[in-house]
């Protein structure tokens, strides 16, 4: 009698091995959530999950960081504290600041695009820094699109008002976000020398 048993793969490895990683940005950004201080200058906190958005962009490309993306909107939808200061559920999705909340998706799959120059991932280090600090300003500017308009909408302001409040407050801390994933992704180049 013979026990041979058949291998039937569902899912590629390589498919697993992405959704994988995915999920981990996604958990990344959602504990980056949880650095979070008040901004004298705007409503909304100054939090640390654009920095999540920026590094799955540039880590896994524009298709799986989107997807990642997708998954922290999902987890925190559905009660996941991941949202900035450990909030969750769907009414911070259509908040003050729900508008930063749909940015990302967008914006970690504007980033890997314009990093990996295309859909298919590559290794982001040697692509420069110009192209890489590029892309991150990119993101900034979908994530703060949407954000002021999101702000005015919710809060009732004018546009202008909306992007000193929910934009231009926020520039400083951006500019540490960016230089921290240009960090974390050179070091990562020197790791591996």
């Amino acid at each position: 009698m013979s026990t041979d048993a058949a291998s039937v793969e569902l899912v590629g490895e390589e498919t697993v091995e992405n959704v994988a990683r995915a999920a981990l940005l996604a958990g990344l950004t959602g504990a980056f959530a949880y650095v979070s201080f008040p901004n004298p200058f705007s409503p909304a906190p100054v939090s640390m999950q654009v920095l999540g958005v920026f590094l799955a962009g540039i880590l896994l490309g524009p298709l799986w960081g989107g997807f990642s993306m997708v998954l922290y909107l999902l987890a925190g939808a559905v009660g996941a504290p991941v949202f900035s200061g450990g909030s969750a559920g769907l009414g911070e999705l259509v908040g003050a600041t729900g508008g930063y909340l749909w940015s990302y998706p967008i914006a970690a799959f504007l980033v890997g695009a314009i990093v990996h120059g295309g859909l298919q991932l590559r290794n982001p280090v040697p692509r420069g820094l110009v192209r890489l600090v590029g892309a991150m300003v990119a993101g900034t500017v979908v994530i703060y699109a949407f954000g002021v308009v999101g702000f005015a909408i919710v809060l009732e302001m004018t546009l202008l008002e909306a992007f000193l409040t929910a934009a231009v407050a926020f520039v400083p801390a951006e500019a540490f976000k960016i230089a921290a994933a240009v960090g974390v992704v050179r070091s990562d180049q020197l790791a591996a020398e």
